[in-house]
């Protein structure tokens, strides 16, 4: 959990707008809610052009003090720190990237403090063969690993040679499953034939749920709350503050990696409530980390239920309404879930509300675009 600089910022980065988000995410309680790593994305390197005619250096103008004075500042706050990197002789926004040099670049991401890297191959390998990309990623986990330093390690190449089918053996955490997000709820197609919406990445990944678990997750990309289709860097005509909470929950229900995307120095109140929902947070952060999957979808595909087994033995339902009417949706216990339960009460986690008990399946009115939230608890006799 935490932020990232791309999408709202693209390459405009700098050490005052890094400090600011800190003090920004401890003030107005993100680093609270769970959100502690502050990751700066492509556009943080000194030089445009290939690394065999440059070396990778820190862009002295946009960091004066350079890394390590700002990840210090990041871990006295309680945060940490993310980088970004990638194999190519270039970085996907043409700066220096690590090719050739993975060692020596992870020793001196280590050196400098750093938490996360982020390293990018879709740009530079993005025809390569699948064992091409394996192993320029395998090149840079056994770097990071000879650290001695913990780093969290994002193999991202936007969804192409099946990633998650060997990323966690060479010892990634995260690796996108699809090509990058706009900030579009439901756009007809692929924007521009490429970007994927909310609803492109949930299908993508509900065919490989069995690949994310603790400590290796699929990641659906960066959070697009709040951006309001005014993102200096990324595509999209924006969402409706309903839409990025559905947004919000479903990335939350599927375990995906949470990242805020957009300005958290000028959040709304709407969507920080939808960022710090701690209940919501909880199911993405549950230590059994089952991702959830979909146990009923309608003939048309408008209306969805999700489900996942908690660490505690409760549920938790997703019921998502894709399409433009307001859906009664029902759920059963016993032929949805496929539980065994007789009594069962719920949570509404939006609204912090307990409803039941039940002794039948439960009917709710959700509106277009919404997801409604429950944990789910069984009440045994007797008790």
């Amino acid at each position: 959990m935490g932020w990232s600089s791309w999408n709202n910022f693209g390459p405009d980065i700098s050490e005052t707008l890094i400090r600011e988000t800190i003090d920004a995410m401890e003030k107005n309680g993100l680093k609270d809610a769970g959100f502690v790593y502050v990751n700066l994305d492509d556009g943080w390197q000194r030089y445009k052009g290939l690394r065999s005619e440059h070396p990778l250096e820190v862009d002295p103008v946009k960091f004066p003090n350079g890394i390590k004075p700002l990840a210090d500042y990041a871990h006295s706050k309680g945060f940490k720190l993310g980088m970004y990197s990638g194999p190519g002789d270039t970085t996907c926004a043409g700066y220096t990237g690590s090719e050739g040099h993975a060692e020596e670049d992870a020793k001196m991401f280590a050196s400098w403090g750093i938490d996360h890297l982020k390293y990018d191959a879709c740009c530079s390998h993005h025809d390569e063969p699948q064992e091409v990309v394996q192993q320029v990623m395998l090149d840079m986990s056994k770097s990071l690993i000879a650290t001695n330093r913990s780093i969290v390690f994002h193999a991202c190449h936007c969804g192409w040679a099946n990633t998650w089918e060997w990323a966690a053996e060479e010892g990634a955490n995260q690796w996108r499953i699809g090509q990058d997000i706009s900030d579009d709820f439901n756009y007809p197609g692929f924007r521009e034939k490429y970007y994927f919406d909310v609803l492109d990445m949930l299908d993508r990944g509900n065919n490989i749920t069995q690949y994310s678990g603790p400590g290796h997750w699929n990641d659906y990309d960066m959070l697009i709350v709040g951006l309001n289709g005014e993102s200096k860097q990324l595509v999209g005509t924006g969402a409706t503050n309903l839409e990025y909470r559905t947004h919000f929950s479903m990335w939350s229900m599927v375990n995906s990696p949470l990242l805020i995307g957009s300005d958290v120095r000028n959040l709304d109140k709407y969507n920080l409530d939808t960022l710090t929902n701690k209940e919501i947070i909880a199911l993405n952060q549950d230590a059994l980390g089952q991702p959830a999957t979909v146990v009923y979808e309608s003939e048309d595909k408008d209306v969805q239920i999700y489900a996942r087994e908690l660490s505690d033995e409760t549920m938790a339902i997703a019921l998502l309404n894709r399409g433009s009417e307001t859906a009664d949706i029902t759920v059963s216990m016993r032929r949805d879930l496929t539980v065994p339960w007789d009594v069962y009460k719920l949570r509404d986690l939006w609204k912090g509300k307990d409803l039941g008990p039940y002794d039948i399946p439960f009917t709710v009115e959700v509106r277009p675009h919404e997801a409604k939230i429950y944990r789910a608890t069984a009440i045994v006799k007797g008790n």
